[in-house]
């Protein structure tokens, strides 16, 4: 007989069982409360069977099923997962997380897979979020997976999206808890995550400064300069001061919708402020403003998203195998390499994998291998991360796979998986 159909039955007739007894309960009490007996508790009774103190068997019945229907939950999660992975070793890591080891072959090559699938309505404890190396969320810094995890208070995590090797700065869209550290790249894909669901996009920056006068479209926040016409601004979290300014540049400093300085040079960021640059013909009429107003936003505008992570390219997109790596100009990441993947299913189960390469034990996975292994595995959209060196996966404590460099490299970000509080 069918699993779930078998457990649908089961709490059905434990939801007519758990309601005919509390009423039966609840008739008894009345009985006793309305007609009680005479002896010398009646006065206590009586204070019993005042309304302050009635059985409320609504609160009563949600507490039993809820606690029966997530039993049934965990169940249905470990056959899920058994026969999802049949030849597996599998690790239950908590409560609705699992860490699965494999290895598959590739044109009768081996490859080592490191699986983690998380039921986010079974591990209720933990969230899933993006975290940066730095615990004071300066963007110029690495650090190692191991640290990451252990700062986050995280039992897992992976690399994350792409940096900027000589600084850590991640390159492409990267929001934590609502706020936004970095823009977009190229239009490259991300992942939103939101209270009890996700999405994935390819997504765009947005934003505009608006002052009484005029409105000056802004291209990117926290990154890399891609063009002269660009104007880009830059937080407390890029560093102390702004990037030199371009050709014909032009800097202004703002705070509390006020412009505090304006150069044609690099300014000191304000604390809880931006300095914008951009073309001295499109900004200089900003700084005689009094009132200036910065807007952040994305296309898709996601509301309500609590954190993004970009990535590259999509492997999967509405239930089929995508691949989109010239659009996103992702020319470098092709052929068999270490890979780290993310994605999720329709009932929004999370997956994220890391796969070995570089070595004769595994060989590593070309784009379409992973996108194909991803769709596999139920994924309904799903997504390239940094792979490669980057590569490394932390569970319960200690790296699971193999990376280059033992531990994994120095890192800019991670997904995380951290325990709530």
């Amino acid at each position: 007989m069918d699993t779930l159909f078998y457990a649908a039955n089961r709490e059905r007739f434990l939801n007519s069982l758990i309601t005919g007894s509390l009423m039966g309960v609840l008739v008894f009490s009345q009985t006793i409360f309305v007609n009680p007996p005479i002896f010398a508790d009646n006065l206590k009774l009586a204070r019993m069977s005042s309304p302050s103190s009635a059985i409320d068997t609504g609160q009563i019945k949600d507490k039993i099923l809820n606690e029966f229907s997530m039993e049934t939950r965990a169940k249905n999660f470990d056959e899920k997962i058994k026969k999802k992975y049949p030849n597996a070793a599998i690790t239950d890591v908590d409560s609705g997380v699992k860490h699965i080891k494999l290895t598959k072959y590739y044109d009768r090559r081996p490859v080592r897979i490191n699986v983690v699938e998380i039921d986010l309505k079974l591990a209720d404890d933990f969230e899933l979020k993006p975290a940066l190396s730095s615990t004071s969320n300066n963007l110029k810094s690495r650090r190692t997976i191991t640290t990451i995890a252990k700062n986050s208070n995280s039992i897992v995590a992976i690399n994350g999206t792409y940096f900027k090797p000589q600084t850590g700065v991640p390159l492409g869209t990267l929001m934590i808890d609502g706020k936004m550290y970095t823009g977009p790249v190229y239009d490259r894909v991300a992942m939103g995550i939101f209270d009890k669901s996700f999405d994935m996009a390819r997504v765009q920056f947005d934003s505009r400064l608006k002052a009484s006068k005029s409105s000056v479209k802004v291209d990117n926040i926290n990154q890399p300069r891609m063009l002269s016409t660009h104007v880009i601004a830059y937080s407390n979290d890029w560093g102390k001061t702004s990037p030199a300014s371009p050709k014909y540049g032009f800097q202004i400093a703002i705070k509390d919708n006020k412009v505090t300085a304006a150069s044609y040079s690099s300014l000191p960021i304000p604390d809880g402020g931006y300095v914008i640059v951009g073309p001295a013909k499109v900004l200089r009429p900003i700084a005689f403003e009094k009132k200036v107003e910065f807007e952040i936003a994305t296309s898709p505008d996601w509301k309500n998203v609590k954190h993004i992570i970009s990535g590259g390219p999509y492997l999967v997109k509405d239930s089929e195998v995508f691949v989109d790596m010239t659009a996103q100009k992702l020319g470098a990441v092709g052929g068999k390499n270490p890979r780290t993947a993310i994605g999720y299913t329709t009932d929004n189960d999370m997956i994220m994998v890391a796969v070995d390469g570089r070595e004769g034990s595994s060989v590593g996975m070309t784009l379409m291998q992973l996108a194909g292994f991803m769709k596999s595995l139920g994924c309904v959209n799903a997504m390239n991360l940094d792979g490669g060196g980057s590569t490394v996966m932390y569970v319960d404590g200690r790296v699971v796979n193999s990376p280059q460099v033992r531990g994994g490299i120095t890192l800019s970000n991670a997904l995380v998986l951290s325990r709530k509080g």
